[in-house]
């Protein structure tokens, strides 16, 4: 469900339950109101939004608050057809090739941990059924135009989300790739939770400190250190 359908009531009941008390008050606020108001005339023009209107707010769907273990900061979706499915960096198992930035992610994987990924695997629904929160901050974009929908609102609506993650008393994992994630450290109590960074996984930064940051079995030794389960990162698909 898109939250344009915050029109028709169903934001924010279409949000699991402690989402959905934390975030209701988002629908009074002026920018929000703006925000439907856009999506609902971008998709009146007839112009192609990506993800598709169910999956616009799957990241929060999929997991609700008190069960996010880790969460892992994107920018906004992919802007090509079929690619956007609601979760960062994320893509339908069943689209080749896959994005550079997922290949690269891959790589690390196996770098890191010693596993190759199946390549009909890319969905990462096996890391959010473990409480994996693949959050874009940008949540819809226009095809083939990245960025499109950047300073319409959304980040309004994610800056509450990412601040109701620091105000939970459970600890948890934040990983922050490139300098535009790396913006939100300042939200986060480090005294609390744990912080990883380093170079996004795109191939213009990879290079620069994502390849051998280690950084699966680094947040599995974080979650350990916060009396965590680990994540099995090498669980990539539960479709």
């Amino acid at each position: 469900m898109s939250l344009e359908s915050a029109a028709s009531a169903q934001f924010p009941d279409n949000l699991p339950p402690v989402w959905r008390e934390k975030l209701a008050s988002l629908k009074n606020e002026d920018f929000f109101k703006k925000l439907v108001g856009f999506l609902k005339n971008e998709h009146q023009a007839g112009k192609r939004i990506y993800p598709a209107r169910p999956n616009v707010l799957r990241a929060l769907q999929a997991v609700d608050l008190p069960k996010v273990k880790v969460v892992i900061i994107g920018q906004d979706p992919y802007h090509g057809p079929g690619q956007a499915i609601g979760f960062s960096f994320a893509v339908p198992n069943d689209l080749f090739p896959k994005p550079p930035s997922l290949q690269n992610i891959f790589k690390e994987l196996q770098s890191d941990l010693g596993v190759q990924i199946p390549p009909g695997q890319s969905d990462l629904t096996g890391w959010v059924k473990q409480g994996v929160l693949l959050l874009n901050t940008v949540l819809t974009v226009e095809a083939s135009q990245p960025l499109s929908h950047r300073d319409r609102g959304w980040e309004n609506f994610t800056n509450r989300v990412i601040a109701e993650l620091n105000a939970r008393p459970e600890p948890m994992v934040f990983i922050l790739w490139g300098s535009h994630a790396q913006k939100f450290k300042a939200m986060i109590d480090r005294n609390r939770h744990a912080v990883l960074e380093s170079a996004h996984p795109s191939p213009l930064s990879a290079h620069r400190g994502f390849m051998g940051s280690k950084v699966f079995s680094r947040a599995n030794a974080e979650l350990k250190r916060l009396g965590l389960p680990a994540i099995d990162w090498t669980r990539i698909s539960d479709q």
